[in-house]
């Protein structure tokens, strides 16, 4: 069962998410918040594996109670993953981009679909990002000014590592990574996972994050 909590302001708009959430199979609302404030105490108290984020609320924004929930020592606390998906009305919001830096796994567009939203929770409960790699190219284009430098951490990936980091940073699948570094779907999972392990990353979204902070983004 995936464990889900919904953060809105506008209660009425809470309430539509829970009943489609609620109808799905092998899902359930187990919290609410309408604020960030109260977001990231319900989060601490009922450890869900998903949070649905409205990224415009008053008290504290979406944006901020992500940064505050992906903290090292609340995350170091956790029992299991926690994935974030941040709700919006603007396609390529700023914030959005912000948040995912954070941590959030991507973004939902507050007039997507009721299959779309089951699909999303599916998807980065699995641990992946519900983001075109496009999308989030363009999201974080604009927000490292300045690149640092890559980190020792980098340096330790092997040659192959380095190819299988490039390709996810591009946004390429396992089945597509598999055919330009010939190697087989599970030997990429394989290197996909010692990328995300050296790296200290939780996820593929982070290494697109990781790539763009560092100036490490080749052409697709």
């Amino acid at each position: 069962m995936i464990r889900v909590v919904l953060v809105d302001d506008q209660e009425l708009f809470r309430e539509g998410v829970r009943v489609i959430v609620d109808a799905q199979d092998g899902m359930e609302v187990v919290g609410v918040a309408g604020d960030g404030l109260e977001a990231v105490q319900v989060v601490d108290d009922l450890e869900p594996d998903v949070v649905l984020m409205d990224i415009r609320m008053p008290e504290m924004d979406g944006v901020e109670a992500t940064r505050q929930l992906f903290l090292p020592d609340r995350v170091s606390r956790r029992e299991h993953p926690l994935r974030v998906v941040v709700l919006t009305t603007f396609n390529l919001d700023d914030r959005a981009a912000t948040a995912i830096r954070h941590g959030a796994s991507g973004f939902l567009l507050k007039d997507t679909t009721p299959v779309m939203l089951r699909d999303a929770i599916r998807t980065v409960h699995a641990g992946n990002a519900v983001l075109a790699p496009a999308d989030l190219s363009l999201l974080l284009a604009d927000q490292f000014v300045t690149r640092a430098p890559a980190p020792a951490a980098y340096l330790t990936l092997t040659e192959k590592e380095r190819e299988v980091f490039a390709a996810v940073a591009r946004g390429m699948s396992n089945t597509e990574i598999a055919g330009l570094v010939f190697a087989s779907e599970s030997t990429v999972k394989t290197h996909v996972g010692s990328v995300l392990r050296k790296l200290a990353l939780r996820d593929r979204v982070q290494v697109v994050v990781f790539a763009h902070e560092h100036g490490l983004v080749g052409p697709a």
